[in-house]
C-alpha cells in the first residue's frame, strides 16, 4: 500500500495546512466546540432555572449582585462583559419581577445603581442548588471543574490580549 502523497504547493489551498488536513472543517474549530458547549450549558440552565423563574442572563446578574451588593450599572456590565444596551432591558425585566431596584446615584446623577430587593436577596437561598445540579450534569468532579474553569479563564485573557494588541 502506498502512503498518501503530500499535495504539491500548486494543489495546496489556503484551507489546508500542507498535509492535506482541512483547517476549515467545523469539527476542527475550537471556537465551535466552545460555542456548542455554551449552548449545551444554556439549555441545561434553562431547565434548572425555570423553577426560579429566571433566564440564564438574569441569573448571572443576580450572581454578581449576591456577591458584590449594590453596584452602578457600568460596573455590573464590566463584571458580566455586557454593554449597557444589553444590560438595561435585562435589568428592567428583573425590576419588573421585583428582584432588583434601579435608582439614580445620589453621588453622580449620570449613574444608575442596581441593588437587590428583599425578594431578590431571598431568591439566593433557592438558587444554592443550581451549581450542584450543573456540576452533577457535567460528570466532572470539583477538581476537574476548577481546572477547566482556570484554563478557560486563561484562554479568555489571552484572547482579550490578542484583540487589544
Amino acid at each position: 500500500m502506498t502512503p498518501p502523497s503530500t499535495p504539491s504547493p500548486a494543489t495546496t489551498t489556503p484551507a489546508t495546512n500542507g498535509s492535506g488536513q482541512d483547517l476549515l472543517l467545523l469539527d476542527r474549530q475550537i471556537c465551535f466546540s466552545l460555542h456548542a458547549a455554551s449552548r449545551a450549558f444554556n439549555g441545561l440552565y434553562r431547565v434548572i432555572l425555570k423553577d426560579l423563574g429566571l433566564t440564564y442572563p438574569q441569573y448571572l446578574v443576580l450572581l454578581v449582585l449576591w456577591e458584590h451588593g449594590e453596584l452602578p450599572v457600568k460596573q455590573l456590565g464590566e463584571h458580566l462583559r455586557l454593554d449597557s444596551g444589553t444590560l438595561s432591558p435585562l435589568l428592567k425585566r428583573l425590576e419588573a419581577a421585583g428582584l432588583v431596584r434601579r435608582e439614580r446615584s445620589t453621588r453622580d446623577e449620570r449613574s444608575v445603581e442596581v441593588r437587590l430587593s428583599e425578594e431578590g436577596q431571598a431568591l439566593r437561598e433557592r438558587a444554592l442548588d443550581v451549581p450542584r445540579r450543573i456540576a452533577t450534569a457535567t460528570g466532572c468532579d470539583i477538581a476537574e471543574i476548577r481546572d477547566l474553569k482556570a484554563r478557560l479563564d486563561d484562554l479568555t485573557a489571552r484572547l482579550d490580549a490578542a484583540v487589544t494588541d
